[in-house]
């Protein structure tokens, strides 16, 4: 399959697309299509020929947009297509070609993910009108995860919870975990063998990883559950649902959206969920920004020292995700708060790895090795893509 494969992730009111060539060194053509369903949409992206642009999409809905994206990208149809899937709970361990009996399991799963799968799956049947012989292919978040040993992935719940609801970990990012720790076993001598790897953006996860294979995470029954994130709380005692619906009154919608999108970086802060803005307010003694900043790298540290269990061995701790991959404070701020593992970070290696740039980070001792590597998250599912369809042709 030489032609490029388009891959689609659709949000409730956007769609992110990327043509990715099977040659990694071939240019992308890329963008967003965002504010879907209002008067001020509009498509943000990258040309064939690298040229930025912009348009509006005056109150287009996903399958109009669509429509606009191909438009843009212009030549002969791709060869097949890409969806991202939020979650695919037990069923799904690996790529999967979409046929109807693929969509309806997909959509038993939406009380997992309310606010995702509906949302990819607007995506995927948008597509399928526009290219209904094209094959189409779903790459899911979770499938990563699902090589989790019962030890992991089960709460200390009741078992029908588990066996009659799926009340379970999953974990999230699987692409970007898939491909960051796919990408570092390629480039170290340690390959194949035991990494953590840190996931941060506005979204954040740690992953470990040993041989390949994903045996714990932070992220679990939904995208909630672990780090302190942008918008999200991350880790919070159970009972505080109950707390502040006695105390306050609070409906599990209201704590719901206060956990989701009004916590995290900006609820710390009380200013943003933005680390740069966070990282400028705290240079100038901003005592929220300080503190968010704080809160974030430590709760980042004990995630990845928890993790850690899950491994035979530590050979080395991967950065990755917008703020992963250029917040160089953040990252020392981790390593320090990890002082019991051997860890050797090079000041001058890590204030200069920035910006999208690829390398190691450690000062070359004897202890585990500190990488960045930018993740690729559409680059993942399109390898994926292909690796399914060459395997199980139509």
């Amino acid at each position: 399959m030489r032609d490029p494969v388009l891959v689609i992730n659709c949000g409730s009111s956007s769609i992110k697309y990327a043509l990715v060539p099977e040659d990694p060194a071939l240019p992308r053509q890329s963008g967003l299509a965002e504010r879907l369903g209002v008067n001020d949409a509009r498509l943000k992206g990258v040309d064939a020929d690298g040229r930025e642009f912009s348009q509006p999409l005056h109150g287009a809905d996903h399958a109009e947009a669509m429509a606009v994206i191909l438009e843009r990208l212009g030549g002969p149809p791709p060869a097949a297509v890409g969806h991202r899937i939020v979650h695919g709970g037990e069923r799904f361990t690996g790529a999967t070609r979409i046929d109807p009996a693929v969509l309806r399991a997909i959509e038993t799963t939406g009380a997992l993910a309310p606010l995702h799968n509906p949302a990819n799956l607007v995506g995927v049947r948008a597509t399928l009108a526009l290219f209904p012989a094209l094959p189409q292919v779903a790459v899911f978040d979770t499938a990563f995860h699902q090589s989790l040993p019962p030890r992991a992935y089960r709460y200390a719940l009741p078992q029908h919870l588990y066996a009659q609801h799926g009340i379970r970990r999953y974990g999230f990012h699987g692409s970007s975990h898939a491909y960051v720790s796919g990408r570092v076993d390629h480039l170290s001598t340690r390959a194949h063998g035991g990494w953590l790897v840190a996931h941060l953006g506005n979204g954040c996860s740690t992953c470990a990883v040993w041989q390949g294979q994903s045996v714990d995470t932070s992220m679990g029954l939904t995208p909630l559950e672990g780090l302190v994130m942008g918008t999200r709380s991350g880790d919070v005692d159970p009972g505080l649902h109950a707390h502040l619906g006695r105390q306050l009154g609070w409906s599990l919608e209201r704590i719901d959206t206060l956990l989701n999108k009004e916590s995290g970086l900006l609820g710390l802060s009380g200013i943003s969920n933005d680390m740069r803005r966070l990282e400028q307010a705290a240079a100038e003694h901003h005592p929220g920004a300080e503190l968010a900043i704080e809160v974030f790298c430590y709760r980042i540290a004990k995630s990845l020292a928890a993790l850690s269990c899950a491994l035979p061995r530590l050979d080395g701790i991967v950065f990755t995700g917008g703020i992963g991959e250029n917040a160089s404070a953040v990252r020392a701020r981790v390593i320090e708060a990890l002082p019991h593992f051997g860890l050797r970070l090079s000041a001058t290696a890590n204030a200069e790895t920035v910006g999208g740039q690829e390398g190691r980070i450690d000062a070359g001792a004897a202890g585990p090795e500190l990488w960045v590597i930018p993740t690729d998250e559409e680059g993942q599912i399109a390898f994926e893509t292909r690796q399914l369809l060459s395997e199980t042709p139509a």
